[in-house]
């Protein structure tokens, strides 16, 4: 066979296969697509996942069905979410501790953020902030830490999981303020708000989604937020930075898909993502549960992923953080 030939095949090849993935995307979406979550319903993944499926389901015109699939910090849902149909009917909206943070504090990780998603778009971006119930006696961070600091190990805090920056904002406290605190992890924020409610756990770090609620209802109270300024969300709350600089975690979620995903399915999806974040009402109702939408191109999740796997790697370290 000449190269002539070759090439013409070749020609032929590329012709066909780009017909046939033009021809499934003018077919996608064929069937409802389920949106995957790695937390209980409830907390913050939960809450941005609902609001965007709604508007997703309208652009799209098939059901948008929020998945839920709670447990190990959301580590349980990404593994999960590796083993989908890669076919654009299903999405995962994941977050920073299973893309970031989970392969330095889990040896046995079932997947490589890197090598095992397709990235699609940044999603929602916020701190987390440090509640207790109201029946609590704590008004401010100093004197939770002071308490802290008098009864080593006494006072617990909930997360949405081990590994999630809840966990992380506790962590790196601990390490500032030379304080001794009790991590109690849960299935997702919205577990762990409800125990806070309850009083079976004193304080936690939520997201500002979950908390947002309560603390307008006065059920509980906000001492900190743990960005590395105050949130527009709750202006009048100090940062843990203003009496601990250089302290900082912030929280995002984004969307990534199962590997292999044709080309054309990634960016129809990112279009279609970045649509529905960048619609005021959609945006409106995000800040209001004290988060800021954050569409992206695909490439910019990929560096963001890439970037904040190695400074997480010197956090846990230093913090001595681990899942085993």
């Amino acid at each position: 066979m000449n190269v002539s030939t070759l090439v013409t095949r070749g020609m032929a090849l590329a012709l066909w296969l780009g017909c046939a993935h033009a021809q499934a995307q003018a077919g996608f979406p064929a069937r409802p697509i389920t949106l995957s979550v790695g937390f209980a319903p409830g907390g913050g993944t939960d809450i941005t996942a609902r609001l965007l499926a709604k508007k997703l389901s309208e652009q799209l015109g098939q059901p948008v069905n929020v998945e839920n699939k709670p447990g190990a910090g959301g580590n349980l849902a990404a593994e999960l979410a590796t083993r989908a149909a890669a076919d654009g009917h299903f999405i995962h909206l994941s977050a920073i501790g299973p893309l970031t943070v989970a392969p330095h504090i889990t040896r046995k990780l079932g997947y490589d953020p890197r090598r095992d998603f397709v990235p699609l778009s940044m999603a929602v971006a916020f701190p987390n902030v440090l509640v207790v119930g109201a029946a609590q006696p704590y008004r401010s961070l100093d004197d939770y830490v002071r308490a802290a600091r008098s009864r080593p190990g006494a006072i617990a805090y909930g997360s949405s999981g081990i590994g999630g920056t809840g966990h992380l904002s506790g962590a790196l406290l601990e390490s500032f303020a030379r304080a001794d605190l009790t991590h109690v992890p849960y299935k997702g924020g919205g577990p762990a708000m409800t125990d806070l409610l309850g009083g079976q756990v004193p304080s936690v770090f939520a997201s500002a989604a979950s908390a947002l609620p309560q603390i307008k209802a006065g059920k509980i109270r906000a001492l900190a937020v743990t960005g590395a300024k105050r949130s527009d969300a709750l202006p009048e709350v100090p940062s843990i930075a203003e009496t601990y600089p250089g302290y900082d975690v912030s929280n995002w979620y984004a969307f990534v898909a199962p590997p292999r995903l044709p080309r054309d399915l990634a960016e129809r999806w990112n279009r279609e993502i970045v649509r529905a974040l960048s619609d005021p009402q959609v945006r409106e109702q995000i800040r209001d549960h004290g988060m800021d939408a954050v569409p992206s191109p695909a490439r910019e999740l990929a560096e963001r992923i890439e970037r904040e796997l190695v400074l997480w790697e010197k956090i846990v370290k230093q913090a001595g953080i681990t899942a085993d």
